[in-house]
């Protein structure tokens, strides 16, 4: 969070990002965030009352997201759709075998998978989501042309020299973009995607 785009944004003061552990929230003497589920099986569970804890500090009325495998894809187009919407996204990192179902309820959370398979914590999803509504965000990349979702991109990018020499073998730019026919080029790049 402190390189790149997420720390000119912040530095920019565009954006605040507050990390709150629910271990300072437990009330257990080793602050243990954690328990045995109930029925059985693998592994701990991150218990409601810690998170239920942190969660009622932060004074803003918020989006609250659990961050989950079984949760709804998270797209570009939620991104959009929340970086305009909301002003405060409280994202709830799972852990281990995940989160008190109580949580979801008592907070009316949406459950949220960054993609089709399961990590060992919600701390990468959460970082992907930041990144992805940082970027939405107007300002942040400097030029509002910068959003790839807002021009014609292409799966295939060159860049200098125009005739690039690997192991004896010849790499060329593709004529049209060195043409300067912007039509056939932009024509060119929505067939490349």
């Amino acid at each position: 969070m402190g390189a790149s785009m997420l720390w000119k944004a912040r530095d920019r003061k565009k954006i605040s990002i507050k990390v709150i552990n629910p271990r300072d929230f437990s009330r257990d003497k080793h602050h243990k965030a954690d328990a045995r589920p109930y029925g059985g099986g693998p592994g701990m569970v991150l218990s409601a009352e810690p998170i239920l804890r942190a969660v009622g500090k932060i004074k803003a009325k918020s989006k609250i997201i659990i961050l989950s495998p079984r949760g709804k894809q998270f797209t570009n187009k939620l991104a959009i759709n929340w970086a305009k919407k909301y002003k405060d996204i409280i994202l709830i990192s799972g852990h281990y075998e995940g989160i008190d179902a109580r949580v979801k309820k008592i907070l009316k959370a949406d459950e949220i998978s960054v993609g089709p398979y399961t990590l060992t914590g919600g701390e990468l999803p959460a970082m992907i989501i930041v990144d992805a509504l940082t970027r939405q965000i107007p300002g942040v990349l400097g030029h509002d042309e910068s959003l790839e979702e807002l021009r014609v991109s292409s799966g295939e990018v060159y860049t200098r020299p125009e005739i690039l020499t690997h192991k004896g073998k010849k790499y060329r730019v593709p004529k049209v973009l060195l043409s300067g026919h912007q039509k056939n080029i932009e024509t060119w790049k929505a067939t490349r995607k």
